[in-house]
C-alpha cells in the first residue's frame, strides 16, 4: 500500500473536521492523524499539538487543490478563506486567538450543523452551556468587589440583568456578531442572525471559546471592557433596571407624538473615565436632561426625568 500524502494540517480539531468533510463531499477519502489531548470539547484545549489530514498519492493535487479553492462569502459579499473570515471578530472583541477554529465553533448554529451531509460540522451549543458558566463567575466577581456592601438580593438582581438574554443580545450586536453567525438556510431566511436569542447564545460561545483558547487571564479583561459601561452606570437606587426609553418611546406613540430624540450636551474627562450629558428632544423641544458613565446610561437617566416630568404635569 502506498504510503500516505499529508496534504493539510492544522491546530484545530474543528478547522481539520471541516476540511475533512469537504474533501469527503468531493469524494475524496481521508485519514485523519492527531497528537491533541481530547476532552469533552471537539476542541484542542490548549493550543499545543497537531491534526494531519491524509490522502492517497494519487488524490493529492485534488485535495489541495479543493482546499485552496475553498471560500466563504460573507453577507457583505466580501469573499474570504476560512482561516480568515472572522478576523474582523477578533478585532472588534481585541482577542487574537491561538486557535481559530474556536471561533467558526461559537459561530455555527445547530441549523447549519443539522443541514450538513458532511458530519463534520459541529454546533455551538456544548460552548454556550460553558460560556454561560464562565460569564456567571466573572460578572460575579466583578460586581462583588464593586458593590461590597450590597446585600445577595441587591447583587443577584444586579447580576440577572447583565447576564439577560436582552444584554447579551445587545452586546452580541455591539460586537456585529450577527454578520458572523453561519446559520442553516431556513434560519437565515427567517432573520436568525438579528434573534436575541441566537446572538445571546452566540456571544456565551464566543466567551466559552475565548476561554478555552487563553483560560481566566484572556476571558476576564474581554467581559470586563464589554460590562464595565453597564456595571459602572448601575443605579443603586434604582435596582428595577426599568427600561425608561421603551416606556418613553410607548408615550409618545401613545399622544400621537414624534418619537424623541437624544442629543450629547456634554463628554467630560478621560476615556477610561468619561461622563456623559444628554437630554431629551420631544416634538422639537428640549425636555429633560440625564448624566451617567456611558451613552446608554445616560439616555436611561435623560428618559427617566422626561417621565417623571410628565408624571408631575
Amino acid at each position: 500500500m502506498a504510503e500516505l500524502t499529508v496534504i493539510f494540517r492544522t491546530q484545530s480539531d474543528v478547522e481539520a473536521s471541516v476540511v475533512r468533510g469537504l474533501l469527503e463531499a468531493h469524494g475524496v477519502p481521508t485519514v485523519v492523524s492527531s497528537d491533541l489531548p481530547h476532552s469533552i470539547f471537539p476542541v484542542a484545549i490548549n493550543g499545543l499539538g497537531e491534526v494531519r489530514i491524509s490522502v492517497h498519492p494519487q488524490d493529492a493535487d485534488e485535495a489541495r487543490r479543493i482546499i485552496d479553492s475553498h471560500r466563504t462569502e460573507l453577507p457583505n459579499g466580501r469573499v474570504v478563506r476560512l482561516r480568515d473570515e472572522f478576523e474582523a471578530l477578533e478585532r472588534a472583541a481585541a482577542y487574537r486567538f491561538r486557535d481559530r477554529g474556536l471561533v467558526e465553533h461559537a459561530m455555527t448554529h445547530t441549523s447549519r450543523a443539522n443541514e450538513d451531509a458532511s458530519g463534520g460540522v459541529i454546533d455551538n451549543e456544548s460552548l454556550e452551556f460553558l460560556g454561560d458558566a464562565v460569564l456567571g463567575f466573572v460578572i460575579g466577581e466583578l460586581i462583588f468587589k464593586g458593590f461590597p456592601a450590597l446585600q445577595e438580593g441587591s447583587l443577584s438582581k444586579i447580576k440577572a440583568h447583565l447576564v439577560s438574554a436582552t444584554t447579551l443580545s445587545q452586546k452580541a450586536r455591539e460586537l456585529g456578531i450577527g454578520v458572523f453567525l453561519r446559520l442553516g438556510s431556513g434560519e437565515a431566511r427567517s432573520g436568525g442572525a438579528n434573534k436575541d436569542s441566537l446572538l445571546a447564545d452566540a456571544l456565551e460561545a464566543v466567551i466559552a471559546s475565548i476561554y478555552l483558547d487563553g483560560s481566566l487571564p484572556a476571558v476576564v479583561p474581554f467581559i470586563s471592557r464589554m460590562f464595565e459601561p453597564d456595571i459602572s452606570g448601575i443605579d443603586l437606587g434604582d435596582l428595577s433596571f426599568h427600561d425608561y426609553k421603551t416606556t418613553l418611546q410607548e408615550t409618545a406613540q401613545r399622544l400621537g407624538l414624534p418619537l424623541p430624540e437624544y442629543r450629547v450636551l456634554e463628554e467630560i474627562g478621560p476615556d477610561h473615565e468619561k461622563t456623559f450629558l444628554i437630554e431629551v428632544l420631544w416634538n422639537g423641544i428640549a425636555f429633560a436632561q440625564g448624566r451617567g458613565p456611558s451613552k446608554k446610561e445616560a439616555q436611561r437617566q435623560a428618559a427617566r426625568a422626561t417621565l417623571e416630568k410628565l408624571a408631575r404635569a
